[in-house]
């Protein structure tokens, strides 16, 4: 037993081990208030024209950042976010959500306070320090605490579980959107665009939310199940009745099957909530506000948001690989699709396009983690997924890298600023080709990586019959 589990301070396990009778749908609010914070990166774009504007406050000038400078913070923020998961999932088990919602709550506020202390001295090397590697940092922590928690609590629903869980990650931009703009407003003065304050003042509000999950999260007691809930066997092969271990998971087929397929859908469509904003001003020249666009983030962020729980919820009867299957299939035909909505002017379309693109790529988040507790068990389900969300953040470098300088490329080249994502969209569209490819190989698990009994110990029922 670690050191931790015998600590019976604040923060132990000990401490917020639920009692009986515990009623169990009071946990996903202590999950949302800890998403719904750190879900504020998908909103991040809209602070990128006002960086770009700094110095000259009303129009770029000599010594502000281009859109290519400010894109590596998100993508920074996105990479640190998979390489801390990646860590975390491990030492969640050990510690407890409660004492990782903390440490998350501390690095994602404090990202807010650092990237505005290098905005304030127009150091960009503090604001990748701040929000992209700090604030990354909190946002992988934050991101995988309530995950295993809520598959513990919810092992009749795994997919509406991790559902909930994550939904919130992609709701948060719809809170964050209008309050960074209006923040922004009104801060904003002659010689300043409002950044720095609004990025004090929403790196407080988030820590103080971030702290109330905190206090409110609750484990299952380890012998503990839903009342009247007896599992059954699943004839279902592709979902495991046994467990891998977490190192053992990682020398399977199928865990780096199922990377690249997150990866390459990640990359599709994270490189578009990066310059959301941005990129709808850009296809409508002048039909556009930037408070309409702020709006379009807001909107994709609600997709984004729903999407997480519908899908989810939909593998629970379609199974996860068929799932994917339609994230695939259907994201490849409108990805090519949506250019010619730009070029027709077809505002309504475009938008709506983008809206089942992001409700798919919510949807592979939040059903990947019951894919894997599918295919490797759920013993040690927590940590295999931090290691899988390693693609998301090499798919922070991509999307992003991909999108913002085969724009930049285009428009140095002549190529109209409305058409410049074209070649981009067509790009994903085969990108997603092969992530079909990549979950159509996916088979069950050989029985040689399954852990023996002598390996696995004693199992609850609850585990021996999955």
């Amino acid at each position: 037993m670690s050191t931790a589990s015998k600590d019976n301070g604040f923060f132990s396990k000990e401490r917020i081990t639920a009692p009986p009778g515990f009623n169990r749908w009071m946990i996903p609010p202590a999950a949302l208030a800890v998403h719904l914070c750190i879900g504020q990166a998908y909103a991040f774009s809209v602070f990128n024209n006002p960086m770009t504007k700094l110095l000259g406050i009303t129009e770029s000038t000599a010594g502000d950042w281009d859109l290519p400078t400010l894109g590596w913070i998100f993508s920074l923020a996105i990479f640190f976010l998979g390489l801390s998961a990646a860590f975390a999932g491990k030492w969640l088990e050990e510690v407890g959500p409660r004492k990782a919602m903390f440490a998350a709550a501390c690095c994602f506020g404090g990202g807010f306070m650092v990237a505005a202390l290098g905005v304030q001295l127009h150091q960009i090397w503090l604001v990748y320090l701040g929000y992209g590697v700090l604030g990354g940092v909190g946002l992988g922590i934050g991101y995988v605490s309530p995950v295993s928690t809520l598959i513990k609590w919810f092992p009749d629903k795994r997919g509406m579980a991790t559902g909930m869980a994550i939904m919130g990650f992609g709701g948060g931009a719809f809170i964050a959107s209008p309050m960074s703009v209006a923040l922004m407003k009104h801060f904003s003065t002659p010689t300043s665009v409002g950044v720095v304050q609004t990025f004090v003042v929403m790196g407080a509000l988030y820590f103080c939310s971030m702290m109330i999950g905190a206090f409110a999260i609750r484990i299952p007691a380890a012998d503990w199940k839903p009342n009247g809930w007896e599992p059954k066997a699943n004839q279902n092969a592709m979902i495991s009745r046994n467990h891998v271990h977490i190192d053992q998971a990682l020398k399977t087929p199928q865990f780096w099957l199922l990377w690249w397929a997150l990866c390459l859908n990640v990359t599709a469509g994270i490189g578009v909530l990066g310059q959301a904003s941005v990129m709808i001003q850009e296809s409508f020249k002048g039909a556009i506000t930037p408070a309409a666009a702020a709006g379009f983030v807001g909107v994709m962020s609600l997709a984004n948001m729903l999407g997480r729980f519908f899908w989810s919820s939909v593998s629970d009867y379609m199974g996860r690989k068929n799932t994917y299957s339609i994230f695939f299939v259907l994201g490849t035909a409108l990805y090519f699709l949506v250019p010619g909505m730009g070029s027709a002017g077809n505002v309504a379309l475009f938008v709506l396009f983008y809206c089942i693109i992001i409700s798919m790529y919510g949807g592979s988040f939040s059903t990947v983690p019951a894919y894997l507790a599918d295919l490797f068990g759920t013993r040690y389900v927590g940590g295999i997924h931090g290691r899988l969300l390693t693609a998301w953040a090499a798919a922070g470098i991509f999307g992003p890298t991909l999108v913002n300088y085969i724009r930049q490329y285009q428009v140095d080249h002549g190529v109209p600023a409305a058409q410049s994502y074209t070649a981009t969209m067509y790009l994903m569209s085969g990108l997603l080709v092969v992530g079909f490819i990549c979950n159509m190989m996916v088979r069950p698990v050989a029985t040689r990586h399954h852990m023996g009994n002598e390996q696995a110990g004693v199992l609850s029922p609850a585990l021996a019959t999955k």
